[in-house]
């Protein structure tokens, strides 16, 4: 008996190691999301976070474009790609459109961003979604842009609860990625069940829709924390995850990691080599320096700090 359970040890690490390999190798090229303040916290990005690592910098209702423009040109100097948030419904119009993207390109040599509607159900000025940013032809010279995708549905977009207008619009993108020299991605809302991302990026592909999915991920953080930001954002169905979590006696205190849901998104891919997703962005939520760590943990080599590889 003891022979035998020696035996088969080395079958169990071997399958360990094959899980392990999975999730370091879809974690690859991973991006992450600060917010100026957030930003401000993190002594030094490249002692935590891989060389080459996308920041995306979220523009929240109220945040100065000053201190957005000061972060971009920070992690620049770094040495970090920089994509900040262009939401559409905060700007007052064309003209300041124009000037936040001055700003962004003369300080901090910005060549890429994430258009989106906004937090805000009324217009602050004439634009109400990121199509209209985009037939400015203002963003035309940048190299990446990035548009928005919700995986379990938007109700400001579709009150029925339908996807209907929301398809739509990813349509539009879909052709508008056709007639640009820029590379278009999806990058989504974060979630926390695999099932409805995977329906829902081959529903996409079952539309014709074949841009690369960029799939939002909120990282590690205490169970209440999530809960108050994925009521806030408008988190669907995959909520009851952290419902279920909640009434676990033995996993309320624990702080909540995605390491089970990417590991079901990583073997779906492995399996399906076309499957749409093509890069994990981080939601940190629980701290940016909280999730790199994570990320230093499970992504094998692509996770090592630009500092750690120098050394």
């Amino acid at each position: 008996m003891g022979l035998l359970s020696f035996l088969q040890k080395p079958s169990a690490t071997a399958t360990d190691v094959q899980t392990s390999d999975l999730l370091a190798n879809f974690l690859r090229g991973f991006s992450i999301e600060v917010m100026p303040r957030t930003a401000d916290k993190v002594a030094s990005f490249r002692d935590i976070l891989p060389a080459g690592t996308r920041v995306y910098i979220a523009h929240i209702e109220g945040t100065p474009i000053t201190d957005m423009v000061r972060t971009a040109r920070r992690l620049t100097d770094e040495g970090f790609p920089v994509m900040p948030h262009f939401p559409a419904r905060l700007l007052k119009g064309r003209d300041e459109l124009a000037e936040w993207i001055a700003q962004y390109q003369g300080e901090a040599g910005v060549s890429q961003a994430l258009l989106l509607g906004g937090g805000p159900t009324t217009p602050a000025g004439s634009f109400e979604n990121s199509m209209q940013m985009i037939e400015t032809g203002l963003f035309d010279g940048f190299k990446h842009l990035h548009v928005a995708g919700h995986p379990e549905g938007n109700r400001d977009i579709d009150p029925d609860g339908s996807d209907r207008m929301v398809m739509q619009a990813v349509k539009w993108k879909q052709a508008f990625a056709g007639r640009t020299d820029a590379s278009v991605a999806i990058t989504t809302q974060f979630c926390f069940e695999a099932a409805p991302v995977i329906a829902w990026a081959n529903r996409l592909a079952d539309e014709g829709v074949d841009l690369p999915i960029h799939i939002g991920i909120a990282g590690p953080a205490k169970l209440n924390t999530l809960i108050k930001y994925a009521m806030s954002c408008g988190v669907g169905p995959s909520m009851h995850v952290l419902q279920r979590r909640a009434k676990d006696v033995t996993k309320l205190l624990m702080p909540y990691e995605p390491t089970e849901l990417l590991t079901e998104l990583a073997a779906y891919k492995a399996r399906h080599p076309a499957f749409g997703i093509e890069q994990v962005h981080f939601f940190p939520l629980g701290g940016i320096a909280a999730n790199a760590s994570w990320v230093t943990e499970n992504a094998g080599v692509a996770g090592r700090p630009a500092t750690a590889e120098q050394g």
